[in-house]
């Protein structure tokens, strides 16, 4: 058993499309995936959004036990 490590992107299908070098003679593989999480950006909070949109009630009581 051979190993090779190869580049590879993933789509936006989640698919993975490898091309071997013409120089491999194989007619079956074992492939492992080894990823990186990719840190989605965040939104910054915006304070204020409701303002005035939202009503609590005057009588309105949160008891704690």
């Amino acid at each position: 058993m051979h190993a090779i490590e190869l580049p590879a992107e993933i789509d936006k299908n989640q698919q993975i499309h490898l091309q071997l070098p013409k120089n491999v003679n194989a007619h079956k593989a074992r492939v492992i995936i080894m990823y990186e999480e990719v840190d989605l950006p965040h939104k910054p909070l915006t304070l204020g959004l409701f303002k005035e949109k939202i009503h609590v009630s005057d009588d309105f009581n949160v008891s704690v036990n």
